[in-house]
């Protein structure tokens, strides 16, 4: 019986979590997208920045919102609300005209997926037993990573058959690449009209006897009735019925949990991750192994991405969230070192022969660069964009690159795929799992709504200055400030982030909140 109830849950938290499979298509589906964007919208680098960005950039303000309109609402309808701007995105990037229509495609999207992650691991907190919630919660965060993996796969059997003299063209093959999305995004909306609403959701709008239904439905009898009294009495303690706002949040009792949730979504992003998603394909062709090779080895970052997030789900029960968070740190700040450390020792230089090969490259432009040796990429590439023209130079990055570099390219692979495994096992699936515990029922929306807005804030900062920082920066310091940001995240989260393992959600308001009152 308690498997088959279990089972329940699981179902529909399947279904609540796919918004994070969207969520996760669409984040990797662009870095494919983006050799051919560029040369057609004839993109620099801040326009680049913007059409990755311009999601994370729409989620900060749906995020803000999402979990103070679903308290009003319901976590169900709006989630409904999230599913139907997927499929406008996606069609409506599909057939973009230019550069303004596709970003701003890409904000409906964005304000559907930020709305997706605050609201999936709320409604999953609140329909979870206590003993399965980490996992069942980390199901949305192993939903995005096979999203990410759907979409590298996508992109890369899309450019084998490019080729092929069919209907896929190097014209088109980006359209289909957004296409694609609108068809789980259709599923997804199908599929909410299954799930009930939230118990605790129902219990603070006064539809007790709804409630009831529903955690007797979802755990059994006595698990359910159990829940019911523990709701009651946390309703009756606090005045539930009454949602907390603003001045709830920032109350003196509640600074040692908001704090430790800005700390950890800040530090989800600032590590790096999404500039490793969001430009998957074109880390590695800056390694110097083609576009061919650069999709093949993002697959891998998917696959890697799964493996681990799943051994996150087995583990984070069992071993906890702070061991985690740990553990995922220092393998971040390993990854980049070792990152780092493979850019810094590339060189380029671009040969005569090599350079007659290059096709619509004008050789007399580049004429006084050749065979001049560069010991850093900013140096190599500034010569050749005053050589070329800035778009010319876009048009052409991959193939220069690929010519001139000397170095080795295994490292940087070691260094990203060690990075998506450490990044999958900790802060990826750990951050949403202890955001949706750590704060009472009152002003759970609000608060996740408040760290998700920081959240995105710092993840569109870090997609959108990446193109940036790679022209100015350069490959090599780029990584390392990512390193460096995860080392100061695991002083962090040693001295202060608590464990939440095992304990219901109103045991944790006792221990982390009402005994700072």
């Amino acid at each position: 019986m308690k498997e088959a109830n279990l089972r329940k849950s699981i179902l529909i938290t399947v279904v609540v979590s796919l918004g994070g499979f969207l969520f996760g298509f669409d984040a990797s589906v662009i870095s494919g997208v983006i050799r051919y964007i560029r040369p057609e919208f004839q993109l620099n680098d801040i326009q680049l920045g913007w059409v990755v960005s311009s999601p994370s950039f729409a989620a900060m303000f749906s995020m803000l919102i999402a979990g103070k309109i679903s308290d009003l609402y319901s976590r169900k309808y709006v989630l409904l609300t999230v599913a139907f701007l997927y499929t406008v995105s996606a069609i409506l990037s599909a057939v973009a005209t230019g550069y303004t229509m596709l970003f701003i495609a890409r904000m409906i999207g964005g304000f559907a997926f930020g709305a997706a992650l605050v609201l999936a691991p709320v409604y999953i907190a609140e329909i979870s037993p206590a003993n399965s919630r980490g996992k069942l919660v980390s199901i949305q965060q192993l939903n995005i990573v096979i999203g990410f993996s759907a979409a590298y796969f996508s992109n890369y059997f899309i450019l084998q058959y490019i080729d092929l003299g069919g209907f896929l063209t190097t014209e088109n093959a980006w359209r289909v690449m957004f296409a694609i999305e609108a068809i789980p995004s259709t599923l997804y909306f199908a599929g909410l009209f299954l799930i009930p609403f939230s118990p605790r959701w129902l219990f603070g709008k006064g539809r007790d006897d709804e409630a009831v239904d529903v955690l007797i439905y979802l755990h059994g009898d006595e698990k359910g009735q159990a829940e019911v009294s523990e709701i009651k009495e946390s309703i009756r303690k606090e005045g539930v019925e009454n949602k907390g706002g603003f001045r709830d949040l920032l109350a003196r009792n509640m600074m040692f949990v908001l704090m430790i949730g800005l700390a950890i979504g800040v530090m989800q992003q600032i590590t790096g991750v999404n500039a490793i998603y969001f430009y998957a394909t074109t880390i590695f062709e800056q390694s110097g192994i083609g576009v061919d090779a650069s999709f093949s080895q993002a697959v891998w970052v998917g696959i890697i991405n799964v493996v681990f997030t799943i051994f996150a789900m087995i583990l984070i029960d069992k071993m906890g969230r702070k061991p985690l968070m740990i553990l995922g740190l220092v393998g971040i700040i390993i990854s980049m070192g070792i990152t780092s450390y493979g850019f810094s020792k590339a060189t380029y230089q671009l040969s005569t022969s090599d350079a007659v090969e290059i096709e619509n490259l004008n050789v007399g432009e580049v004429a006084g660069l050749l065979n001049q040796e560069f010991d850093n990429d900013v140096d190599f590439k500034n010569a050749l964009k005053q050589a070329l023209g800035e778009q010319a130079y876009s048009n052409l990055e991959g193939e220069l690159v690929q010519k001139a570099i000397t170095m080795n390219a295994t490292l940087i692979l070691v260094g990203i795929l060690g990075f998506v495994a450490s990044f999958a096992i900790s802060l990826g699936p750990v951050m949403w799992v202890m955001l949706s515990e750590m704060f009472p029922n009152r002003v759970r929306g609000l608060a996740i709504s408040v760290i998700g807005f920081v959240n995105s804030l710092t993840s569109w900062l870090v997609q959108f200055i990446f193109p940036w920082e790679l022209s100015n920066l350069g490959n090599s310091l780029t990584y390392l400030i990512y390193g460096i940001f995860a080392a100061l995240g695991l002083l962090i989260v040693i001295k202060f982030l608590p464990e939440t393992k095992g304990k219901s959600l109103e045991e944790l308001e006792k221990e982390l909140v009402l005994k700072n009152a």
